[in-house]
């Protein structure tokens, strides 16, 4: 293990989250708000570790997957903690357990939150609760790698244990160019969402804070009842619709880019996401046609709710939970499903439930004719035998985490829907589940354990279950 490495790039990525901290406290000035030290004491103390921890040079400089891992991991938490210090210093959320669950579900683009009454933060917390979901959707660390030179280590590991999905690849041949592209791109669709929701009337502050919660797929809203306070159909297509955007593999913007159009085509994960969603759609709209109202109206909530879950952003425009049982089952099965991988959605992912489909079919042939060899593919390429065991082995252990935190849950005196979803909705980071913390609810009513058991499913979840798990082997450690 280089732990020199570990703690110089670590410095650097505390450094980065101190100059984050100069964003919200600019708005507390804009709008001449008072509490501006609950942003410059943490950012002080960031400054100050950030500074003793980069002042050493590096002597090793390789960095592999086990630094990786244990870089990713160290630093969610630490942003995470000093992400929900504002809170608690200001006096906006009384309890640390609550702060940090905030946060949590803010960098991890999940959502779900405790507060009551949103509309009565100030400006500052608002901006801070949003951006935090536009840091966590493309990585705190890809940030770090994008702004700052990585001569001293090689840092592809680092990108490959925090990317979403079941492999990472670079666009170009640097790490740091490749982060440099994934932020053009990501910000880029952020201002245009901007620009158009501006175009519908939202005012200015609401449709920076909307984008940044659409582009983490994060889903925090600064209304008490989301999206539909704004009462816009407009507004909702094009949050709608940027979701989808924003769920879409990012590697498929840098070949639009470069205007290889039959490329994009091509990807099994793209198409098989938008026959999921027109087919969501439909279903969810035939199943509430007679509770919605008019046509226009019914296909408007299908299809905002579907782009939603599906990307696990979880805005709302309305009470899903008065839907019929199939369009309920409709949403929990997306909230598994989640969008494509090396996007800022999350859940499972569209390429694994594809390979997995595969696989079975695979072993259900195999039953008929054992003499057979067949491989599997993905996008017309045979996938590695290590490949495939390895999203088998994700899945196996993602149930067993979703039986045990159900079952943690259930001492809380939740229901059997409330505790299943809970744990649903945090481990696939998509924010709302049903009932008391469903579309019109929150997890205040929690207990500290379950509010614990939460954020580390959020964890988990944003991390791809092995980042956090590998802490816990005995190869890790091996310097």
């Amino acid at each position: 293990m280089n732990f020199g490495a570990v703690v110089h790039i670590i410095g650097k990525i505390l450094l980065t989250i101190a100059a984050i901290f100069v964003l919200p406290l600019t708005v507390s000035f804009i709008y001449k708000e008072t509490g501006q030290l609950a942003f410059f004491i943490p950012m002080a103390i960031l400054l100050a570790l950030g500074l003793i921890m980069t002042v050493k040079p590096v002597k090793r400089k390789n960095v592999y997957i086990g630094e990786g891992f244990l870089i990713v991991v160290l630093s969610w938490l630490l942003i995470s903690l000093f992400g929900a210090a504002p809170f608690l210093i200001s006096g906006a959320i009384k309890s640390p357990v609550d702060a940090v669950f905030e946060m949590v579900s803010g960098f991890t683009t999940t959502g779900s939150t405790i507060l009551t009454d949103i509309e009565a933060l100030p400006h500052s917390l608002l901006f801070w609760r949003s951006f935090s979901h536009w840091i966590g959707g493309m990585g705190v660390l890809v940030l770090m790698l994008a702004l700052t030179s990585n001569k001293d280590v090689k840092t592809f590991y680092i990108m490959r244990a925090e990317t979403p999905g079941p492999k990472a690849d670079k666009l170009v041949s640097k790490t740091k160019y490749t982060a440099q592209i994934l932020y053009v791109i990501y910000m880029g669709l952020t201002v245009l969402e901007i620009v158009f929701l501006l175009l519908g009337g939202m005012p200015l502050f609401d449709a920076i804070v909307t984008a940044f919660a659409t582009a983490g797929t994060g889903g925090f809203a600064i209304k008490n009842a989301s999206i539909a306070a704004y009462n816009s159909v407009y507004c909702e297509y094009v949050i709608g619709i940027f979701m989808l955007m924003f769920g879409v593999n990012f590697g498929m913007y840098f070949l639009l880019l470069h205007g290889r159009l039959k490329d994009i085509w091509k990807s099994e994960e793209l198409r098989c996401y938008l026959i999921v969603v027109a087919a969501a759609t439909v279903v969810v709209a035939f199943n509430i046609s007679g509770i919605a109202g008019s046509t226009a109206e019914t296909v408007r909530q299908a299809f905002f709710t579907v782009s939603s879950t599906i990307t696990t952003t979880g805005f709302v425009c309305v009470d899903y939970a008065l839907w019929p049982t199939a369009s309920k089952i409709v949403i929990f099965l997306l909230m598994f499903i989640g969008s494509c991988s090396s996007s800022t959605g999350g859940g499972i992912k569209i390429i694994r439930v594809i390979i997995l489909a595969k696989l079975g079919l695979r072993e259900i042939k195999h039953v008929g004719s054992p003499r057979i060899v067949r491989s599997i593919t993905f996008d017309k390429k045979v996938l590695e035998p290590s490949v495939v065991s390895g999203i088998a082995a994700y899945i196996i252990v993602y149930m067993f985490i979703v039986g045990i935190s159900v079952l943690l849950l259930s001492f809380d005196n939740l229901t059997f829907t409330e505790s299943i979803s809970g744990v649903v909705t945090c481990l696939n980071n998509v924010g709302p589940g049903f009932e008391s913390i469903g579309a019109v609810g929150n997890f205040a009513a929690l207990s500290d354990f379950s509010k614990i058991v939460l954020c580390i499913n959020m964890l988990l979840g944003r991390l791809e279950l092995f980042p956090i798990l590998a802490l816990f082997s005995r190869s890790l450690w091996k310097v």
